[in-house]
């Protein structure tokens, strides 16, 4: 039993290690400010750049200001009368996900927009991750360079250890 477990744990670790990783970010609006007036959240957001996955977390005075989702023209007119998304949850902490690539843009209703609380962001694919250089050699090429060799290693290896088992 205890074998099983182990080359049950060896095929997992084989499976979770071909898995390529991936990370998001969670960007507080307008950093220790936070979501309030009297900060340029334009200049804020100039030098991010935000992806897919990644996360707006807001933070605010939950009796004053809100967050709304609008579309440009609102944006631009400061316009607070048809949110595409009210994103206030009443606690002045409220997160919106940056799941759709496109551009997003936010406003405070209750005439905060018109003090400056308004932000803009354009949400792109996370770029592919590096290729590795290959690896110049003389030798001739190796089976043990392919890509299905250590897997099917693995796989062998279990099923024997089931066939040993079973016998």
């Amino acid at each position: 039993m205890e074998k099983r477990l182990l080359t049950l744990a060896a095929v997992l670790f084989a499976l979770v290690a071909v898995v390529p990783e991936v990370s998001a970010t969670r960007w507080t609006v307008g950093s220790k400010m936070g979501w309030t007036t009297n900060v340029n959240y334009t200049i804020w957001a100039q030098n991010i750049t935000f992806y897919n996955g990644d996360w707006l977390f807001f933070v605010y005075d939950r009796n004053q200001m809100n967050v709304l989702e609008v579309n440009k023209t609102d944006y631009e007119s400061c316009n607070a009368d048809h949110p595409l998304k009210n994103w206030t949850r009443g606690a002045g902490r409220d997160v919106v996900p940056l799941n759709v690539t496109r551009h997003y843009y936010f406003i405070s209703g209750k005439g905060f927009c018109y003090g400056g609380m308004k932000l803009a962001v354009r949400v792109e694919n996370p770029p592919p991750p590096p290729k590795a250089s290959p690896v110049k050699s003389d030798a001739p090429s190796s089976i043990l360079n392919r890509p299905y060799v250590l897997p099917a290693v693995f796989a062998i290896g279990a099923m024997w250890d089931a066939f040993v088992h079973l016998w």
